[in-house]
């Protein structure tokens, strides 16, 4: 299986908020907040690095841009006071502050398929569900990075099957992203094709054979109960990667919809020979569970803060 770089939250700048498939042809949710970046400060971020498999894969996880500040005051001032620096000290230790952490609110949204679990967007817009067997991870951003001979992709609101199942290996993954395509069925081909390409090869060549269906008609559910139209493709992929944790056969299924300049995608992929006998059936059924919450079924919830001496 392809492996990828991780980030928790799904805040970055031109992904969660620029991709969070709000605004096509007139599909934004009445209620949806502007996409505008975080209203509070937010340290550079380095750009996500694709992981390589030998000798022991690993799996980048981002603290949270809060944690950062946290760390960043922390370092500032005992740079401040001379930590590192020969000194005596003081014969009463100062007090500890408690420092109380408010967790950030979260969404949750019912699942539309019998069985599956949603895995929803930070602001409950919009949602996929995913199997019981998958896992989801709303706040994580994944993907990987362009080479010279990969596209690279990256994908926000995400979810993954067989987590760690080889060497921090996964057998497959999910979420969102924008393709800047506006034919919905090009869109969705572009999708399966950057990130089978990606995902499966080798970072300078060769490149993973993907061969993408004819692709199908599908519908997305807006908000209000009315149906935007979309197209799906599934591809076969036959990575060139090697190795145990490798994937000998893949599929990625992607669904495209949109106007305009740009198109909403969800895709899907995942280990065709060790994810299942039904893993097509799922990946296209994680792909036509998408669709835009209604204000009304979200559900927002706010963790008791905690203190930390």
């Amino acid at each position: 299986m392809g492996l990828f770089s991780r980030r928790s939250d799904d805040t970055t700048p031109g992904y969660e908020d620029n991709a969070a498939l709000r605004g096509f042809g007139g599909y934004e949710p009445a209620d949806a907040p502007t996409p505008v970046p975080s209203p509070s400060p937010e340290p550079p971020r380095a750009q996500p690095k694709r992981i390589r498999p030998a000798p022991k894969p690993l799996k980048w996880r981002r603290a949270p841009w809060v944690g950062l500040v946290l760390i960043a005051l922390i370092a500032g001032v005992l740079n401040a006071l001379g930590v590192g620096k020969a000194h005596r000290p003081a014969s009463t230790p100062a007090p500890r502050t408690p420092v109380v952490e408010t967790p950030s609110p979260r969404v949750s949204v019912p699942a539309v398929v019998s069985g599956w679990q949603s895995v929803a967007a930070r602001d409950g817009s919009y949602a996929y569900d995913v199997p019981p067997s998958w896992k989801p991870e709303p706040g994580t951003l994944h993907g990987w990075e362009k080479t010279a001979a990969a596209p690279g992709i990256r994908l926000v609101t995400s979810a993954f099957l067989g987590e760690d199942f080889c060497e921090h290996a996964d057998l497959g993954g999910a979420g969102v992203t924008t393709v800047p395509v506006a034919d919905a069925g090009e869109a969705a081909r572009k999708a399966v094709t950057d990130l089978g390409v990606s995902a499966f090869s080798p970072d300078n060549g060769p490149l993973a054979q993907v061969t993408p269906d004819a692709g199908t008609d599908a519908q997305v559910t807006k908000a209000d109960g009315t149906k935007i139209a979309a197209r799906i493709v599934v591809a076969e992929v036959v990575p060139t990667e090697t190795g145990p944790c490798w994937a000998k056969h893949a599929l990625v299924a992607a669904m495209g919809f949109g106007s305009g300049g740009a198109s909403g995608v969800v895709v899907a992929y995942a280990d065709s020979d060790r994810s299942g006998p039904t893993i097509r059936e799922d990946l296209v059924g994680i792909l036509k569970s998408y669709r835009f919450v209604p204000a009304a079924e979200r559900t927002t919830t706010t963790p008791p803060p905690t203190t930390r001496r």
